[in-house]
């Protein structure tokens, strides 16, 4: 297989189009097309099929995509390798994070990696774990900053690597001069806020321990208006302490429960990527800061 085909490959697939992949290249549609047809030639399987103005990915085309990804990472890594020989004087590095950690983590990270590569140009989003897994699968990310609960025993599908930073608890959040509780189980009677979908699993995952169904009344991402909902008494909530150390309102009060498990934070990335010096250098300054 001509590599060159492979990224021209790597683009139609990121773009979704012949169209989109040409304008991300410069090239005309059809010099996108031929090269897309000789590739299914080599590889002797169709790799996308038409999908009304776009196209879609063969079982072939997405198995075929990892590896373009990888070929694309190891090209950037080449490049990369030479700018570290001036200590890192260019390159880029996109991050992506959780809200809690792009309040708590990122921006020490990032005045760090400033301060050591100021000629590194560094790109951030905020993004909820499964974007973020996904910005890095698809090439949008170089690493995400993500979270898990202690207790999850999900793996990470398909060839990214994880690597754990910190941890931080998971608190009940209750009206200020309420009853303290002394387990998960005190609260089965309080209506519920929950949050972000891995939030409300990990919620119905720590009450079903505890003996109960909770009851969801309100549903939001928005560490300050679950906090104001507690505080006028309309419910409870699970809420982590990295979220109420930046953004802590009156009438609140913060609980830590035996039964109710933390979070884990941890980096994704392609393998071949840790090995491009602007993510190492990334990757380096995220561990400091924690």
């Amino acid at each position: 297989m001509d590599s060159r085909r492979l990224l021209v490959f790597r683009e139609v697939a990121h773009a979704g189009s012949l169209s989109g992949a040409a304008r991300a290249l410069g090239w005309t549609q059809p010099a996108v097309s031929q090269q897309v047809r000789r590739l299914e030639a080599e590889t002797g399987t169709p790799l996308v099929v038409r999908e009304g103005r776009g196209v879609a990915l063969t079982e072939a085309g997405r198995r075929l995509l990892r590896h373009a990804e990888a070929i694309a990472d190891r090209l950037a890594a080449a490049e990369q390798d030479m700018a570290a020989l001036t200590g890192l004087a260019g390159g880029t590095v996109r991050i992506a994070a959780f809200p809690t950690a792009a309040a708590v983590l990122v921006p020490p990270a990032l005045a760090a990696l400033r301060e050591r590569a100021p000629a590194l140009e560094v790109h951030f989003a905020e993004f909820e774990p499964p974007e973020a897994e996904a910005a890095v699968r698809e090439g949008a990310a170089d690493l995400a900053v993500v979270f898990r609960h202690e207790d999850d025993g999900d793996d990470v599908p398909g060839d990214l690597l994880r690597e754990p930073l910190t941890r931080h608890p998971v608190q009940a959040v209750v009206p200020a001069g309420s009853p303290v509780p002394a387990s998960l189980a005190d609260l089965r009677e309080e209506p519920w806020i929950a949050g972000c979908a891995r939030c409300r699993r990990h919620l119905l995952r720590c009450a079903r321990r505890a003996g109960f169904a909770p009851d969801v009344r309100f549903a939001t991402d928005d560490h300050v208006v679950v906090q104001r909902l507690v505080a006028r008494g309309l419910g409870v909530a699970l809420l982590p302490s990295w979220a109420l150390a930046v953004s802590a309102q009156p009438g609140v009060a913060a609980v830590d429960l035996p039964d109710v498990d933390g979070r884990v934070v941890e980096t994704l990335v392609r393998p071949d990527a840790r090995r491009v010096p602007a993510v190492a250098a990334a990757l380096e300054a995220l561990r400091a800061a924690c």
